[in-house]
């Protein structure tokens, strides 16, 4: 099941539960749970009232009692606790990791202090993403990566591939995949406040994109200041047998304010936040560059490459890329995934790959692929929707003003 349909999926499901008995609905949506991997916090969402579905070879919940709606709007008003366990954590180690890792990804990660992590994209030899992925240096022999899970496969095998042949050179590392860990995020304004209850590490000293490993609820946990809504918050890898007691502490601490949150809300909060989602707006055969993530290539790797795919890359950078990943807003039904762009003249200039109706702004918003040219904010567009044009324009991302914690 591809990102985009989340939203679409979270009101089907809602509409349908309100209206037919939940046995046939349950036969109809989860016929494949037994083939479904689930995390350690299943039984807890289901009790919950999460409204469980696959994704990703998983069974996740998109939504629970809250509409998706509502669960968006509490994010942004108090905050969210996301299990986002289904992702694939991994760790390379070794003196050798870090020029290892720069010939997958496009960040300067030699230039990363340890600590301090990035966003980045591993790229194919086309220049095409395989995957985005945030990046930390831990220790200048210790890098911990976070995936996504529909890309764990192709990912893992991409980086197997590529190490076995940098070892077989003399090269020193090696990785561990954190199966045994689960990963949390809790986002929103009242993140910090009700997480410092948990742990004895001064919060206020942690900033956005920076890394710690620290005792939280008595686990010994890695909490990185960062998120996928364009909130303040923490993705937090716990072990697998402390991640439902600190599901329950968050929750308690925030005296009912933070809720459980489930896929959903959390497409539409990265929507809202002008972030790409792998499978929608990122693929193989798109760039960083087409995909608006130029300032993800660290200066030194412009200057050098080094990376699979550089020079298709650094073409671009150069001249310009004929397609790019732009913001739209529009009159009429919310557009989808593959709904077309045209000019004012009717003529086909790119294509929708993710949208829906704005919870917080209470308007249609979208991103897609137009042609250069057409890329500039204030163009106007039709934007087809089951076959009628309604009216768009490009509109500067993000659509919601992020609030990462970082120093004044």
């Amino acid at each position: 099941m591809r990102g985009g349909g989340l939203w679409q999926l979270g009101q089907s499901i809602t509409r349908r539960l309100a209206q037919v008995d939940k046995k046939v609905v349950g036969r109809r949506y989860f016929a494949s749970e037994a083939e479904l991997q689930k995390t350690v916090l299943y039984d807890f969402h289901v009790a919950n009232g999460g409204k469980m579905v696959p994704f990703a070879g998983w069974g996740m919940p998109i939504q629970y009692k809250d509409s998706i709606m509502e669960s968006t709007v509490n994010c942004r008003q108090n905050g969210s606790l996301f299990d986002v366990s289904h992702m694939c954590g991994l760790s390379l180690k070794g003196k050798d990791c870090i020029p290892f890792l720069e010939k997958l990804v496009i960040a300067d990660v030699a230039a990363l202090a340890p600590g301090t992590g990035t966003l980045t994209v591993f790229t194919n030899e086309k220049g095409g993403a395989i995957d985005d992925s945030v990046i930390t240096k831990v220790q200048n022999d210790h890098m911990y990566i976070v995936v996504n899970a529909g890309c764990r496969d192709k990912d893992l095998a991409h980086i197997e591939e590529h190490m076995k042949a940098f070892k077989a050179k003399g090269g020193d590392v090696s990785w561990h995949i954190h199966d045994e860990r689960s990963l949390l995020a809790l986002q929103g304004p009242l993140s910090a406040s009700v997480l410092q209850h948990l742990t004895k590490d001064d919060l206020s000293k942690l900033y956005f994109g920076e890394f710690r490993i620290t005792d939280i609820n008595g686990a010994y946990c890695f909490i990185t200041r960062t998120g996928y809504t364009g909130e303040d918050g923490f993705e937090i890898s716990v072990p697998s047998e402390n991640a439902v007691d600190l599901a329950k502490a968050i929750l308690e601490k925030s005296e009912g304010k933070i809720r459980l949150t489930g896929l959903g809300a959390r497409d539409s909060l990265r929507l809202e936040a002008g972030l790409c989602l792998y499978g929608n707006d990122m693929e193989q055969h798109i760039t960083p560059v087409e995909a608006g993530l130029s300032w993800a290539i660290g200066k030194r790797r412009k200057a050098e490459g080094g990376f699979l795919g550089a020079e298709v890359i650094l073409k671009q950078l150069a001249e310009g890329p004929k397609i790019r990943l732009v913001g739209f807003t529009s009159t009429g039904p919310p557009p989808r995934s593959h709904s077309e762009i045209q000019d004012e003249k009717g003529t086909n200039i790119g294509e929708i790959t993710s949208g829906g109706f704005s919870p917080c702004l209470k308007k249609n918003i979208a991103m897609g692929y137009v042609k250069s040219g057409s890329h500039k904010a204030g163009t106007k567009a039709k934007i087809l929707v089951r076959g009628k044009a309604y009216d768009g324009a490009v509109t500067k991302k993000p659509f919601v003003p992020t609030k990462y914690y970082k120093p004044s």
